[in-house]
């Protein structure tokens, strides 16, 4: 352990993805450091916070009670709840920032499996939203949803953009902000992370000229689903099926296909547009590019691990805009950190997949060394795997396999209301046919 009232500000296992010296640097930068030596030193500080975010379910002095709990040993000051809150406010919320920054990124390397396709790496756009105290000034700022029933509803909400990584769903960039005015506004702020080498995946959502158009800038190129309202011109056919067209000023080609989900239930069919600037239809064939859409929903399941596995639903502890801030840097620098635990230990194993390693497991296991403050400081023998490595290597989850489950509104106002809306819950095998249309759908 560190020494003195330095001793408590560590992250179990995970400490040695973020060490001492990271942190240091970080607090320097940001001029965080405290000009005397108190109870509760900066760095400590930060370690509590990031903490906090692995033990959603407590509040600061439990999970100050946790960092603690194995140090019995040492003389540690007593610390109470007010001056948790007094340390928390005098860090602020740069210091999170600046430590995000530095740790976020793919987590891959070049032989990942599943994080590049055609050479290229697949990354994904799109937004979710953290529910916050619905305090007075919180409401003022960031507002209010809307539903039919009223004209504003639920908690205020902050609405999170991230740039994904799909094969290992590390996250290389992430924005926050008011709901309004939206994901393709504050998306556009994601761009700087883009470049050459990349193909990022987008949703109708995104979907938009301006937008797309400031992808194509980057040099990434881009899949893009449009609406079926729009209606590209045809300016020339390739032999896959696909077509050259334009949007705005951008150059794309239009892959139309009709795809049909079977399951024990029946069959359902659809259409989707695709707008990408893979323009060669050699080295970018359309039916590669209908499967390679599907990778989207990694960001999905990012989401899914931040807003589930993380912070079990619950709505932020902050209650005020700037320590908002603090805690939402701090899940993201959390989440990236259980994100390059994973692919290092993946990476141990050739042709391991990061999608067999489960986001829960790895969780809990960091949570025990915190717990225990145990691999603290590594040894002279570096060790990628450690505790958390193990428990997901002796868990790996099989090769993933085609299931369907039925689009859903994941939190309805009742819990019951699925019964009375005859929504079905289960999920089930499903075969997927694609089949890319040479004509506009409907078309004679």
């Amino acid at each position: 352990m560190a020494e003195g009232v330095f001793a408590p500000g560590h992250l179990g296992e995970l400490t040695q993805v973020v060490p001492f010296e990271m942190v240091d640097e970080v607090l320097s930068e940001c001029g965080a450091v405290q000009q005397r030596l108190r109870k509760l030193p900066a760095r400590v500080v930060v370690y509590l916070l990031l903490a906090a975010t692995l033990f959603e379910e407590c509040g600061y002095p439990a999970v100050w009670r946790k960092l603690t709990g194995a140090l019995e040993a040492l003389p540690l000051p007593a610390v109470t709840a007010t001056a948790l809150w007094h340390a928390r406010t005098r860090l602020g919320a740069r210091p999170l920032q600046a430590l995000f920054d530095l740790l976020r990124g793919p987590a891959s390397a070049v032989r990942t499996a599943g994080a590049r396709w055609a050479g290229l790496l697949v990354v994904a756009i799109d937004g979710t939203y953290l529910d916050v105290a619905d305090d007075a000034h919180v409401r003022a700022r960031l507002g209010k949803g809307a539903n039919q029933y009223t004209a504003a509803s639920g908690y205020p909400q902050v609405l999170l953009g991230a740039l994904v990584a799909c094969g290992t769903r590390a996250v290389i960039d992430a924005v926050f902000g008011p709901r309004k005015p939206g994901e393709p506004i504050l998306g556009r702020r994601l761009l700087r992370s883009l470049h050459q080498g990349m193909v990022v995946l987008l949703d109708r959502g995104f979907a938009t000229n301006a937008f797309l158009e400031a992808v194509a800038g980057t040099g990434a190129g881009f899949l893009a689903r449009l609406s079926a309202l729009r209606k590209p011109p045809v300016l020339r056919r390739f032999d896959d099926g696909s077509f050259l067209s334009r949007i705005g000023t951008a150059e794309v080609r239009i892959i139309e296909c009709e795809i049909t989900i079977s399951t024990a239930t029946g069959r359902h069919t659809g259409v989707y547009r695709l707008a990408t600037t893979l323009l060669d239809p050699h080295r970018y064939p359309a039916f590669e590019l209908v499967r390679l859409y599907h990778e989207r929903w990694e960001v999905e399941s990012a989401y899914f691990a931040i807003k589930k596995s993380l912070l079990g639903r619950r709505v932020l502890r902050a209650r005020t805009l700037p320590s908002i801030a603090q805690e939402i840097y701090a899940l993201l620098t959390v989440y990236q950190v259980i994100r390059i635990a994973i692919a290092d230990t993946t990476s141990t194993v050739p042709e391991t997949d990061p999608d067999r390693a489960s986001f829960s497991i790895a969780l809990h296991a960091a949570r025990d060394q915190i717990v225990q403050a145990a691999g603290v400081i590594a040894g002279t023998t570096i060790d990628l795997v450690g505790a958390i490595g193990r428990a997901v290597l002796n868990n790996l989850m099989p090769a993933r396999r085609l299931r369907l489950g039925p689009r859903a509104v994941k939190r309805p106002m009742s819990r019951y209301a699925y019964k009375s809306l005859r929504v079905d819950r289960r999920t089930y095998k499903a075969t997927i046919s694609i089949d890319i249309l040479l004509t506009a759908p409907n078309s004679p």
